[in-house]
């Protein structure tokens, strides 16, 4: 790093400058992807309308296992939404449809979310996890039975077999399919 002779790190302020940028520029990439033990994270950037509206009733997904053209579909249909009413006033609805668009996983950046949306090209405005190609391809040994163990419930309850969920933790390692 002493890029100038005769200079030490000390009195010079562009080497430090450029480790940190570089530092920076990382640790968004890192931190979205791998959490100890290189476990699979998704992280669900902060967004309060987002948490007080959306997992209230269920757990906040993370944007990146949808495109972009599911959340909006979604977010246009809201007074049907999966059985329920889940309507609400025009500008909560706007600020959370963009916030995640913005980080739905044809426009975020972690390699994660790329896989997603790689395997995502049929999945334009699929508003179901659960109906999307990664999700089929990750889950293809699972039964359709064991989702309707008494424990689990439901295909949408990503908490019963992935504990670290809420989190963004989908590490394939750490599941445990309740009996």
């Amino acid at each position: 790093l002493y890029m100038f002779k005769g200079t030490d790190m000390k009195h010079c302020w562009l080497p430090r400058l450029v480790l940190s940028a570089l530092m920076l520029c990382a640790l968004p990439s890192v931190a979205g992807e791998h959490g100890e033990g290189g476990s699979r994270l998704l992280l669900t950037p902060p967004n309060k309308a987002y948490k007080e509206e959306c997992a209230s009733c269920h757990m906040a997904y993370p944007p990146g296992l949808l495109m972009a053209s599911g959340w909006q579909k979604m977010m246009g249909g809201l007074n049907k939404h999966f059985g329920s009413n889940a309507s609400m006033d025009a500008a909560t609805a706007k600020e959370i449809t963009q916030f995640l668009t913005l980080h739905a996983a044809d426009r975020a950046t972690g390699r994660f979310q790329s896989k997603v949306a790689r395997e995502g090209g049929r999945d334009a405005g699929v508003i179901r996890i659960s109906e999307t190609a990664w999700f089929v391809r990750k889950h293809d040994e699972v039964s359709p039975s064991v989702y309707k163990r008494k424990a689990i419930g439901s295909v949408a309850n990503c908490m019963a077999c992935h504990r670290g969920a809420e989190r963004g933790d989908y590490d394939e390692h750490a599941v445990s399919i309740p009996r």
